[in-house]
């Protein structure tokens, strides 16, 4: 079968930028100067959840908005000690992230009531990890239409929603149901 080929040499210039834009990502004001892995740091200081975009966090890992989404809802996953690939982490540590992946799938169906959900490992930066060192799962809510012409010929995705609305929706989900019964 063929396929035509979409050139996006855009995409090149982000993928460059990934680790500028990380660092960028986790120093906010009064915030000391970033490790470079923003999910370790996420996980460092449980008092800057909030401005850190955490919606919940558990004595293995966390769940939080991804600050650069693809789609409304875009939710991260991610145990706090960093390991490069999921088969590095002991078992009851895979047991913990995979419900972890669960809460956050919970969460999303339950808040947003979405048609269908992505989830999915980016592992290793030739896979498309922006954090190479650190494996973190992708929720995205998903919805017939959801995508258009805009991010192909625009380069712009439209989020209809600011990151800050959106985590107190998913506080609310959680304070409503609590993490266990998602």
């Amino acid at each position: 079968m063929l396929h035509d080929a979409l050139w996006a040499p855009w995409r090149m210039t982000y993928l460059r930028e990934l680790e500028r834009r990380e660092s960028d990502a986790c120093v906010g004001v009064g915030q000391a100067k970033s490790s470079g892995n923003f999910l370790a740091d996420y996980w460092a200081n449980p008092d800057r959840d909030r401005e850190s975009l955490v919606v919940h966090r558990d004595e293995a890992g966390m769940i939080l908005l991804n600050r650069y989404p693809y789609v409304n809802g875009h939710l991260l996953v991610a145990l706090g000690k960093p390991r490069p690939s999921v088969e590095e982490y002991a078992p009851d540590e895979r047991a913990s992230f995979w419900r972890l992946v669960e809460v956050a799938m919970g969460l999303v169906q339950r808040t947003l009531e979405p048609q269908g959900i992505n989830m999915g490992i980016n592992q290793g930066r030739a896979a498309g990890a922006g954090l190479p060192d650190h494996v973190h799962a992708h929720i995205l809510p998903r919805w017939n239409g959801d995508t258009n012409f805009m991010a192909t010929i625009g380069q712009v995705r439209i989020i209809p929603d600011s990151l800050d609305a959106m985590w107190q929706c998913y506080r609310r989900a959680l304070e409503q149901t609590g993490a266990q019964r998602l």
